[in-house]
Protein backbone atom coordinates (compact mmCIF):
# COMPACT_ATOMS: atom_id res chain seq x y z
CA UNK A 1 0.00 0.00 0.00
CA UNK A 2 1.25 2.98 -1.55
CA UNK A 3 1.77 6.09 1.62
CA UNK A 4 2.58 9.72 1.98
CA UNK A 5 6.56 9.04 2.27
CA UNK A 6 6.38 7.09 -1.02
CA UNK A 7 5.13 9.92 -3.07
CA UNK A 8 8.21 11.67 -1.80
CA UNK A 9 7.10 14.44 0.36
CA UNK A 10 9.01 16.15 2.77
CA UNK A 11 9.64 15.46 7.00
CA UNK A 12 7.37 18.71 7.56
CA UNK A 13 4.76 18.27 5.12
CA UNK A 14 4.43 14.01 6.57
CA UNK A 15 5.08 15.63 9.77
CA UNK A 16 1.39 17.81 9.29
CA UNK A 17 -0.16 14.93 7.70
CA UNK A 18 0.73 12.85 10.95
CA UNK A 19 -0.92 15.83 13.03
CA UNK A 20 -4.14 15.49 10.84
CA UNK A 21 -4.24 11.82 10.79
CA UNK A 22 -3.67 11.05 7.32
CA UNK A 23 -1.58 8.12 6.23
CA UNK A 24 -2.43 6.71 3.33
CA UNK A 25 -3.46 9.15 -0.24
CA UNK A 26 -6.52 9.08 -2.23
CA UNK A 27 -6.28 8.00 -5.80
CA UNK A 28 -6.03 11.14 -7.17
CA UNK A 29 -3.35 12.08 -4.40
CA UNK A 30 -1.51 9.14 -5.52
CA UNK A 31 -1.55 10.40 -9.65
CA UNK A 32 -1.20 14.14 -9.09
CA UNK A 33 1.79 14.78 -6.30
CA UNK A 34 4.63 13.45 -8.08
CA UNK A 35 4.21 15.10 -11.54
CA UNK A 36 3.46 17.94 -9.72
CA UNK A 37 6.83 17.70 -7.02
CA UNK A 38 8.66 17.20 -10.42
CA UNK A 39 7.11 21.06 -11.83
CA UNK A 40 4.80 19.77 -14.51
CA UNK A 41 1.50 21.49 -15.36
CA UNK A 42 -1.21 19.35 -14.37
CA UNK A 43 -5.40 18.50 -15.80
CA UNK A 44 -7.13 16.83 -12.97
CA UNK A 45 -10.58 15.20 -13.60
CA UNK A 46 -12.04 14.36 -10.52
CA UNK A 47 -14.95 15.62 -8.44
CA UNK A 48 -15.52 17.12 -4.51
CA UNK A 49 -14.59 14.87 -2.18
CA UNK A 50 -11.64 12.70 -3.52
CA UNK A 51 -9.34 14.37 -1.91
CA UNK A 52 -7.84 16.78 -4.77
CA UNK A 53 -7.19 20.13 -2.27
CA UNK A 54 -4.48 17.75 -0.61
CA UNK A 55 -3.12 16.75 -4.27
CA UNK A 56 -2.24 20.53 -5.43
CA UNK A 57 -1.84 21.66 -2.25
CA UNK A 58 0.94 19.13 -1.22
CA UNK A 59 3.50 19.22 -3.58
CA UNK A 60 3.04 22.76 -4.05
CA UNK A 61 4.07 23.65 -0.32
CA UNK A 62 7.05 21.76 -0.72
CA UNK A 63 8.22 23.17 -3.60
CA UNK A 64 7.81 26.60 -2.01
CA UNK A 65 9.66 25.70 1.04
CA UNK A 66 12.66 24.36 -0.76
CA UNK A 67 12.56 27.22 -3.60
CA UNK A 68 12.92 30.07 -0.57
CA UNK A 69 12.55 32.77 -2.13
CA UNK A 70 11.61 36.14 -0.69
CA UNK A 71 7.94 37.24 -0.84
CA UNK A 72 7.22 39.50 -3.37
CA UNK A 73 5.85 43.26 -2.94
CA UNK A 74 1.88 43.22 -2.85
CA UNK A 75 1.77 39.77 -4.28
CA UNK A 76 1.65 36.22 -4.21
CA UNK A 77 4.34 32.87 -4.97
CA UNK A 78 1.28 30.66 -5.15
CA UNK A 79 -2.26 31.57 -6.31
CA UNK A 80 -5.63 29.46 -5.87
CA UNK A 81 -8.55 30.67 -7.49
CA UNK A 82 -12.00 29.13 -5.99
CA UNK A 83 -15.40 30.03 -7.52
CA UNK A 84 -16.92 30.64 -4.10
CA UNK A 85 -16.45 32.01 -0.62
CA UNK A 86 -16.53 28.70 1.24
CA UNK A 87 -14.23 27.08 -0.75
CA UNK A 88 -11.78 30.01 -0.35
CA UNK A 89 -11.84 29.77 3.03
CA UNK A 90 -11.83 25.81 3.50
CA UNK A 91 -8.66 25.62 0.97
CA UNK A 92 -6.91 28.58 2.89
CA UNK A 93 -7.90 26.34 6.16
CA UNK A 94 -6.56 23.49 4.40
CA UNK A 95 -3.15 25.14 3.33
CA UNK A 96 -2.70 26.68 6.78
CA UNK A 97 -2.70 23.19 8.61
CA UNK A 98 -0.90 21.53 5.72
CA UNK A 99 2.04 24.41 6.02
CA UNK A 100 2.07 24.28 9.71
CA UNK A 101 5.55 23.62 10.01
CA UNK A 102 6.58 24.38 6.81
CA UNK A 103 6.62 28.56 7.76
CA UNK A 104 4.55 29.77 4.96
CA UNK A 105 2.23 32.75 4.88
CA UNK A 106 -1.08 31.87 4.19
CA UNK A 107 -3.98 34.07 3.09
CA UNK A 108 -7.51 34.18 1.59
CA UNK A 109 -9.62 37.17 -0.06
CA UNK A 110 -13.09 36.38 -0.89
CA UNK A 111 -16.22 38.87 -2.09
CA UNK A 112 -18.53 40.23 0.33
CA UNK A 113 -15.42 41.24 2.89
CA UNK A 114 -13.79 44.56 3.88
CA UNK A 115 -11.69 45.43 0.38
CA UNK A 116 -9.80 48.02 3.13
CA UNK A 117 -8.81 44.98 5.10
CA UNK A 118 -7.86 42.58 1.81
CA UNK A 119 -5.63 45.57 0.86
CA UNK A 120 -3.65 46.07 3.94
CA UNK A 121 -3.29 42.22 5.04
CA UNK A 122 -1.72 41.70 1.05
CA UNK A 123 0.34 45.31 1.40
CA UNK A 124 2.98 43.18 2.18
CA UNK A 125 2.29 40.11 0.24
CA UNK A 126 1.67 36.89 1.06
CA UNK A 127 3.21 33.17 0.27
CA UNK A 128 0.06 31.71 -0.35
CA UNK A 129 -3.30 33.56 -1.63
CA UNK A 130 -6.58 31.86 -2.11
CA UNK A 131 -9.19 33.71 -4.16
CA UNK A 132 -12.35 34.24 -5.59
CA UNK A 133 -12.03 36.09 -9.02
CA UNK A 134 -13.56 38.64 -8.53
CA UNK A 135 -12.44 40.04 -5.73
CA UNK A 136 -8.94 39.43 -7.09
CA UNK A 137 -9.75 41.66 -10.20
CA UNK A 138 -10.59 44.03 -8.30
CA UNK A 139 -7.57 45.05 -5.73
CA UNK A 140 -5.61 44.43 -8.74
CA UNK A 141 -7.40 47.01 -11.11
CA UNK A 142 -7.27 49.18 -7.60
CA UNK A 143 -3.30 48.67 -7.48
CA UNK A 144 -3.61 47.34 -4.18
CA UNK A 145 -2.57 43.53 -5.56
CA UNK A 146 -0.01 42.23 -8.93
CA UNK A 147 0.48 38.91 -10.33
CA UNK A 148 4.48 39.00 -11.01
CA UNK A 149 5.34 37.12 -8.55
CA UNK A 150 3.20 33.74 -9.27
CA UNK A 151 5.35 30.46 -9.15
CA UNK A 152 2.43 28.54 -8.85
CA UNK A 153 -1.21 28.99 -10.23
CA UNK A 154 -4.28 26.84 -9.06
CA UNK A 155 -7.68 26.96 -10.70
CA UNK A 156 -9.73 24.72 -8.51
CA UNK A 157 -13.75 23.94 -9.73
CA UNK A 158 -12.84 25.52 -12.84
CA UNK A 159 -16.04 24.54 -14.40
CA UNK A 160 -17.90 25.81 -11.82
CA UNK A 161 -16.02 28.69 -12.16
CA UNK A 162 -16.89 28.78 -16.09
CA UNK A 163 -21.05 28.03 -15.00
CA UNK A 164 -20.45 31.92 -12.59
CA UNK A 165 -19.24 33.59 -15.19
CA UNK A 166 -16.06 34.27 -14.41
CA UNK A 167 -14.67 33.07 -18.09
CA UNK A 168 -13.82 36.98 -18.41
CA UNK A 169 -12.10 36.89 -15.12
CA UNK A 170 -9.90 34.14 -15.31
CA UNK A 171 -8.93 35.23 -19.70
CA UNK A 172 -7.68 38.47 -17.87
CA UNK A 173 -5.43 36.86 -14.69
CA UNK A 174 -4.39 34.16 -17.24
CA UNK A 175 -3.24 37.13 -19.02
CA UNK A 176 -1.76 39.06 -16.01
CA UNK A 177 -0.09 36.04 -14.80
CA UNK A 178 3.81 35.25 -15.67
CA UNK A 179 4.68 32.60 -18.62
CA UNK A 180 6.68 30.87 -16.65
CA UNK A 181 4.39 29.71 -14.19
CA UNK A 182 3.59 26.16 -13.14
CA UNK A 183 -0.18 25.77 -13.54
CA UNK A 184 -2.77 22.95 -11.70
CA UNK A 185 -5.81 22.64 -13.72
CA UNK A 186 -8.73 20.90 -11.87
CA UNK A 187 -12.32 20.32 -12.96
CA UNK A 188 -15.27 17.90 -11.97
CA UNK A 189 -16.50 17.69 -15.29
CA UNK A 190 -14.52 18.26 -19.13
CA UNK A 191 -17.07 20.58 -21.43
CA UNK A 192 -16.05 22.24 -24.17
CA UNK A 193 -15.02 25.79 -22.97
CA UNK A 194 -13.39 23.84 -20.19
CA UNK A 195 -10.92 21.99 -22.63
CA UNK A 196 -10.35 26.27 -24.47
CA UNK A 197 -9.41 27.21 -21.11
CA UNK A 198 -6.90 24.29 -20.41
CA UNK A 199 -5.37 24.93 -23.75
CA UNK A 200 -4.94 28.76 -22.79
CA UNK A 201 -3.56 27.76 -19.09
CA UNK A 202 -1.77 24.72 -19.17
CA UNK A 203 1.59 23.68 -21.20
CA UNK A 204 1.66 20.17 -22.05
CA UNK A 205 -0.41 19.03 -18.88
CA UNK A 206 -0.55 15.72 -17.11
CA UNK A 207 -3.65 14.23 -17.14
CA UNK A 208 -4.93 12.35 -14.36
CA UNK A 209 -8.16 11.31 -13.31
CA UNK A 210 -10.12 9.40 -10.97
CA UNK A 211 -14.14 9.37 -12.06
CA UNK A 212 -15.30 8.88 -15.18
CA UNK A 213 -16.81 12.15 -16.71
CA UNK A 214 -20.13 12.87 -15.65
CA UNK A 215 -20.81 10.06 -13.39
CA UNK A 216 -22.18 9.95 -9.70
CA UNK A 217 -20.57 8.52 -6.44
CA UNK A 218 -20.87 4.57 -6.22
CA UNK A 219 -21.68 4.93 -2.36
CA UNK A 220 -24.22 7.18 -3.10
CA UNK A 221 -27.84 5.40 -2.77
CA UNK A 222 -30.74 7.67 -5.27
CA UNK A 223 -34.14 7.96 -4.95
CA UNK A 224 -37.04 9.92 -6.35
CA UNK A 225 -39.96 11.15 -5.61
CA UNK A 226 -42.77 12.12 -8.23
CA UNK A 227 -44.46 14.60 -6.75
CA UNK A 228 -46.32 18.00 -7.92
CA UNK A 229 -45.20 21.77 -7.02
CA UNK A 230 -47.42 22.17 -4.71
CA UNK A 231 -47.40 19.31 -2.70
CA UNK A 232 -43.05 19.53 -2.25
CA UNK A 233 -43.52 21.32 0.81
CA UNK A 234 -45.86 19.18 2.74
CA UNK A 235 -43.48 15.99 1.52
CA UNK A 236 -40.23 18.03 3.06
CA UNK A 237 -42.26 18.84 6.16
CA UNK A 238 -43.32 15.19 6.40
CA UNK A 239 -39.89 13.62 5.86
CA UNK A 240 -38.03 15.76 8.00
CA UNK A 241 -40.40 14.91 11.02
CA UNK A 242 -39.85 11.64 10.33
CA UNK A 243 -43.85 11.17 9.29
CA UNK A 244 -43.01 9.48 5.76
CA UNK A 245 -40.07 7.04 6.34
CA UNK A 246 -37.16 7.59 3.38
CA UNK A 247 -34.10 5.19 4.25
CA UNK A 248 -31.08 6.67 6.28
CA UNK A 249 -30.95 7.57 9.40
CA UNK A 250 -30.66 11.43 9.65
CA UNK A 251 -27.53 13.29 10.64
CA UNK A 252 -27.05 16.56 8.62
CA UNK A 253 -29.59 17.09 5.84
CA UNK A 254 -28.42 19.74 2.93
CA UNK A 255 -31.27 20.73 0.53
CA UNK A 256 -30.46 22.65 -2.65
CA UNK A 257 -33.26 24.51 -4.19
CA UNK A 258 -32.33 26.57 -7.96
CA UNK A 259 -33.52 30.14 -6.58
CA UNK A 260 -32.57 31.95 -3.80
CA UNK A 261 -35.85 33.08 -3.03
CA UNK A 262 -36.86 30.02 -3.43
CA UNK A 263 -34.69 28.79 -0.39
CA UNK A 264 -35.64 31.89 1.82
CA UNK A 265 -39.03 30.25 1.25
CA UNK A 266 -38.39 26.73 2.26
CA UNK A 267 -36.21 27.77 5.32
CA UNK A 268 -39.80 29.96 6.34
CA UNK A 269 -41.87 26.82 5.78
CA UNK A 270 -40.00 24.48 7.59
CA UNK A 271 -39.32 27.20 10.70
CA UNK A 272 -43.07 27.36 10.98
CA UNK A 273 -43.52 23.83 11.12
CA UNK A 274 -40.90 24.09 14.13
CA UNK A 275 -37.88 22.36 11.72
CA UNK A 276 -35.07 24.67 12.39
CA UNK A 277 -33.09 25.42 9.03
CA UNK A 278 -30.37 27.79 7.73
CA UNK A 279 -30.31 29.22 4.28
CA UNK A 280 -26.58 29.61 2.17
CA UNK A 281 -26.75 31.65 -0.85
CA UNK A 282 -25.44 34.59 -2.56
CA UNK A 283 -27.73 36.93 -1.36
CA UNK A 284 -26.41 36.41 2.47
CA UNK A 285 -23.21 37.96 3.56
CA UNK A 286 -20.39 36.12 4.26
CA UNK A 287 -20.64 36.04 8.23
CA UNK A 288 -24.33 34.88 7.58
CA UNK A 289 -22.86 31.96 5.42
CA UNK A 290 -20.22 31.60 7.52
CA UNK A 291 -22.88 30.91 10.80
CA UNK A 292 -25.12 28.89 8.91
CA UNK A 293 -22.00 26.33 8.25
CA UNK A 294 -21.04 26.31 11.14
CA UNK A 295 -24.08 25.42 12.88
CA UNK A 296 -24.54 22.99 10.33
CA UNK A 297 -21.34 21.52 10.75
CA UNK A 298 -21.88 21.19 14.22
CA UNK A 299 -25.26 20.04 13.79
CA UNK A 300 -26.95 22.99 15.89
CA UNK A 301 -29.17 23.24 12.97
CA UNK A 302 -28.62 19.68 10.92
CA UNK A 303 -30.92 21.11 7.91
CA UNK A 304 -29.19 23.87 5.31
CA UNK A 305 -31.02 24.79 2.27
CA UNK A 306 -28.15 26.15 -0.49
CA UNK A 307 -28.27 27.36 -4.04
CA UNK A 308 -25.88 25.98 -6.46
CA UNK A 309 -23.37 28.71 -5.74
CA UNK A 310 -22.94 27.70 -2.65
CA UNK A 311 -22.73 23.73 -3.32
CA UNK A 312 -19.05 23.63 -4.25
CA UNK A 313 -18.10 25.49 -0.71
CA UNK A 314 -19.62 22.75 1.23
CA UNK A 315 -17.21 19.94 2.84
CA UNK A 316 -18.76 18.64 5.53
CA UNK A 317 -18.32 15.33 6.87
CA UNK A 318 -21.70 13.67 8.13
CA UNK A 319 -23.82 14.81 5.45
CA UNK A 320 -25.95 12.13 5.90
CA UNK A 321 -28.74 13.12 3.11
CA UNK A 322 -29.00 15.67 -0.25
CA UNK A 323 -32.41 16.19 -1.06
CA UNK A 324 -32.57 18.36 -4.32
CA UNK A 325 -35.90 19.87 -3.73
CA UNK A 326 -35.64 20.91 -7.10
CA UNK A 327 -34.14 19.36 -10.32
CA UNK A 328 -31.08 21.20 -11.37
CA UNK A 329 -31.21 22.50 -15.33
CA UNK A 330 -27.95 21.67 -16.38
CA UNK A 331 -26.99 17.60 -15.51
CA UNK A 332 -23.72 18.26 -14.55
CA UNK A 333 -25.06 20.39 -11.32
CA UNK A 334 -26.79 16.76 -9.79
CA UNK A 335 -23.38 15.91 -9.49
CA UNK A 336 -21.80 18.67 -7.79
CA UNK A 337 -25.29 18.63 -5.83
CA UNK A 338 -24.90 15.07 -4.32
CA UNK A 339 -21.21 15.12 -3.98
CA UNK A 340 -21.83 16.84 -0.68
CA UNK A 341 -23.02 13.31 0.71
CA UNK A 342 -20.54 9.76 0.83
CA UNK A 343 -17.44 11.98 1.89
CA UNK A 344 -14.21 10.73 3.64
CA UNK A 345 -15.48 6.83 2.78
CA UNK A 346 -18.69 6.95 4.32
CA UNK A 347 -21.94 6.24 2.29
CA UNK A 348 -24.62 8.62 1.38
CA UNK A 349 -27.85 9.26 0.28
CA UNK A 350 -29.53 11.61 -2.24
CA UNK A 351 -33.19 12.67 -3.00
CA UNK A 352 -34.67 13.82 -6.01
CA UNK A 353 -38.08 15.84 -5.90
CA UNK A 354 -39.38 15.78 -9.52
CA UNK A 355 -42.50 17.55 -10.86
CA UNK A 356 -44.45 17.45 -14.22
CA UNK A 357 -42.67 20.18 -15.13
CA UNK A 358 -38.91 18.64 -14.50
CA UNK A 359 -39.48 15.37 -16.17
CA UNK A 360 -36.63 16.79 -19.12
CA UNK A 361 -34.18 17.34 -16.31
CA UNK A 362 -34.97 14.15 -15.03
CA UNK A 363 -34.45 12.66 -18.42
CA UNK A 364 -30.99 14.43 -19.03
CA UNK A 365 -29.36 13.80 -15.53
CA UNK A 366 -30.46 9.93 -16.23
CA UNK A 367 -28.60 10.36 -19.74
CA UNK A 368 -25.72 11.89 -18.63
CA UNK A 369 -24.61 10.61 -15.57
CA UNK A 370 -26.29 6.82 -16.40
CA UNK A 371 -27.90 6.99 -12.46
CA UNK A 372 -30.51 4.77 -12.17
CA UNK A 373 -33.10 6.56 -8.93
CA UNK A 374 -35.26 3.93 -7.14
CA UNK A 375 -38.97 5.52 -6.93
CA UNK A 376 -40.53 5.93 -3.56
CA UNK A 377 -44.06 5.77 -2.58
CA UNK A 378 -45.88 9.15 -1.71
CA UNK A 379 -47.38 8.94 1.89
CA UNK A 380 -51.15 7.65 2.11
CA UNK A 381 -54.01 10.11 0.67
CA UNK A 382 -50.85 12.61 0.52
CA UNK A 383 -53.22 15.01 -1.91
CA UNK A 384 -55.82 14.88 1.20
CA UNK A 385 -53.24 15.96 3.23
CA UNK A 386 -51.71 18.48 0.87
CA UNK A 387 -54.98 19.93 0.32
CA UNK A 388 -55.81 20.40 4.21
CA UNK A 389 -58.33 17.52 4.44
CA UNK A 390 -56.34 14.91 5.86
CA UNK A 391 -55.54 14.11 9.55
CA UNK A 392 -52.97 17.26 9.39
CA UNK A 393 -55.52 19.56 8.44
CA UNK A 394 -55.76 22.81 10.79
CA UNK A 395 -59.29 23.90 12.34
CA UNK A 396 -61.34 25.96 9.82
CA UNK A 397 -60.69 29.59 10.42
CA UNK A 398 -64.65 31.11 11.27
CA UNK A 399 -64.63 34.42 9.11
CA UNK A 400 -65.53 37.36 10.83
CA UNK A 401 -68.55 39.29 9.64
CA UNK A 402 -68.14 42.67 8.02
CA UNK A 403 -70.19 45.48 8.69
CA UNK A 404 -71.69 46.64 5.43
CA UNK A 405 -70.73 50.43 4.60
CA UNK A 406 -73.92 52.45 4.02
CA UNK A 407 -73.87 53.35 0.01
CA UNK A 408 -72.96 57.03 -0.70
CA UNK A 409 -75.83 57.75 -1.85
CA UNK A 410 -78.28 56.74 1.46
CA UNK A 411 -76.36 58.92 3.31
CA UNK A 412 -79.01 61.04 4.83
CA UNK A 413 -78.98 65.09 3.93
CA UNK A 414 -77.33 66.51 6.46
CA UNK A 415 -80.10 69.44 6.96
CA UNK A 416 -82.70 66.46 7.78
CA UNK A 417 -80.06 65.09 10.12
CA UNK A 418 -80.21 68.35 11.85
CA UNK A 419 -83.95 68.15 12.11
CA UNK A 420 -84.24 71.60 9.90
CA UNK A 421 -85.50 72.14 6.44
CA UNK A 422 -83.93 71.82 3.01
CA UNK A 423 -81.06 73.09 2.56
CA UNK A 424 -81.07 73.95 -1.01
CA UNK A 425 -83.77 76.86 -1.80
CA UNK A 426 -86.58 75.67 -3.99
CA UNK A 427 -88.05 77.46 -7.09
CA UNK A 428 -88.99 80.85 -6.76
CA UNK A 429 -87.32 81.74 -3.16
CA UNK A 430 -84.52 84.26 -2.58
CA UNK A 431 -81.50 83.46 -0.92
CA UNK A 432 -81.36 80.34 2.11
CA UNK A 433 -82.90 82.09 4.83
CA UNK A 434 -81.13 81.38 7.96
CA UNK A 435 -84.52 79.50 9.41
CA UNK A 436 -83.39 77.06 6.26
CA UNK A 437 -80.01 76.16 8.20
CA UNK A 438 -81.17 75.44 11.64
CA UNK A 439 -83.63 73.03 13.15
CA UNK A 440 -85.88 75.11 13.67
CA UNK A 441 -86.74 79.25 14.12
CA UNK A 442 -84.64 80.64 17.03
CA UNK A 443 -87.13 82.03 18.86
CA UNK A 444 -89.27 78.32 18.72
CA UNK A 445 -85.81 76.96 19.72
CA UNK A 446 -85.38 78.81 22.47
CA UNK A 447 -89.09 79.14 23.96
CA UNK A 448 -89.99 82.24 22.82
CA UNK A 449 -88.73 84.62 20.19
CA UNK A 450 -85.84 87.05 20.44
CA UNK A 451 -88.36 90.77 20.50
CA UNK A 452 -89.95 88.87 23.08
CA UNK A 453 -87.10 88.19 25.93
CA UNK A 454 -86.30 91.64 26.80
CA UNK A 455 -90.14 92.89 26.49
CA UNK A 456 -90.23 96.78 26.62
CA UNK A 457 -93.74 97.70 27.74
CA UNK A 458 -96.17 98.71 25.57
CA UNK A 459 -93.47 100.41 22.79
CA UNK A 460 -94.34 99.20 19.61
CA UNK A 461 -91.52 98.30 17.78
CA UNK A 462 -90.75 100.41 14.74
CA UNK A 463 -91.47 99.40 11.27
CA UNK A 464 -88.24 98.79 10.32
CA UNK A 465 -87.52 96.69 13.27
CA UNK A 466 -88.38 93.53 13.57
CA UNK A 467 -89.45 90.88 16.10
CA UNK A 468 -86.91 88.34 15.24
CA UNK A 469 -84.12 87.13 13.32
CA UNK A 470 -85.73 84.50 10.64
CA UNK A 471 -89.57 83.23 11.00
CA UNK A 472 -90.53 86.26 13.37
CA UNK A 473 -92.45 88.87 12.24
CA UNK A 474 -89.35 90.69 10.89
CA UNK A 475 -85.47 90.26 11.50
CA UNK A 476 -83.88 93.02 13.46
CA UNK A 477 -83.31 96.07 11.56
CA UNK A 478 -80.43 97.79 11.78
CA UNK A 479 -79.99 100.84 14.00
CA UNK A 480 -78.03 103.00 12.23
CA UNK A 481 -80.13 102.14 8.90
CA UNK A 482 -83.16 101.63 10.08
CA UNK A 483 -85.15 102.14 6.70
CA UNK A 484 -82.64 99.47 5.05
CA UNK A 485 -83.33 95.90 3.91
CA UNK A 486 -82.08 93.29 5.71
CA UNK A 487 -81.54 89.58 4.78
CA UNK A 488 -84.61 87.64 3.98
CA UNK A 489 -87.21 86.43 6.21
CA UNK A 490 -87.65 82.70 7.68
CA UNK A 491 -90.23 80.41 6.09
CA UNK A 492 -92.54 82.48 7.62
CA UNK A 493 -91.94 85.29 6.08
CA UNK A 494 -91.09 88.78 7.60
CA UNK A 495 -91.63 92.33 6.91
CA UNK A 496 -87.74 93.15 7.20
CA UNK A 497 -84.75 90.97 7.15
CA UNK A 498 -82.08 90.34 9.58
CA UNK A 499 -80.02 93.35 8.63
CA UNK A 500 -76.39 93.50 8.55
CA UNK A 501 -74.92 96.16 10.77
CA UNK A 502 -73.78 97.98 7.99
CA UNK A 503 -75.82 98.04 4.71
CA UNK A 504 -78.26 95.99 4.66
CA UNK A 505 -78.50 93.13 1.47
CA UNK A 506 -82.29 92.88 0.09
CA UNK A 507 -84.83 90.75 1.12
CA UNK A 508 -85.44 87.64 -0.52
CA UNK A 509 -88.46 85.31 -0.82
CA UNK A 510 -89.56 86.30 2.95
CA UNK A 511 -90.93 89.40 1.56
CA UNK A 512 -88.49 91.69 3.17
CA UNK A 513 -88.46 95.49 1.78
CA UNK A 514 -85.98 96.52 -0.37
CA UNK A 515 -83.46 99.39 0.50
CA UNK A 516 -85.68 102.20 1.20
CA UNK A 517 -85.38 105.07 -1.78
CA UNK A 518 -85.16 108.38 -1.03
CA UNK A 519 -88.03 110.52 -1.03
Amino acid sequence: MTTFADLGLSQPVLQALDLKGYNTPTPIQEQAIPPVLKGRDLLGIAQTGTGKTAAFMLPSIDRLREADKQIPFKSCRMLVLAPTRELAVQIADSAKDYGALAGLKVQSIVGGTSVGKDRNKLHRGTDILVATPGRLLDLIDQKAFNLNGIEVLVLDEADQMLDLGFIHALRKIRELAPKDRQTLFFSATMPKAIKELVSGYCNNPVQVSVTPESTTAERIDQYLFMVQQDEKLSLLTMILQRRHEVPGEFERVLIFTRTKHGADRVVKKLEQAGIPANAIHGNKSQPQRQRALDEFRKARVPVLIATDVAARGIDIPGVSHVINYELPNVPEQYVHRIGRTARAGRDGIAIAFCAEDERAYLKDIRKVTGAELERLPLPDNFRAVVEGEGPTKPAPRVPMKRVQPRPLGQRKPQGEARGGGDRRPQQGEGRRGEGERRSAPQGERRGAPQGERRPQGDRKPQQAHGQGRSGGNGGGGDRRSPGSGGRPGGNGGGNGGGGNRGRGRPGGGGGGRPRAASV
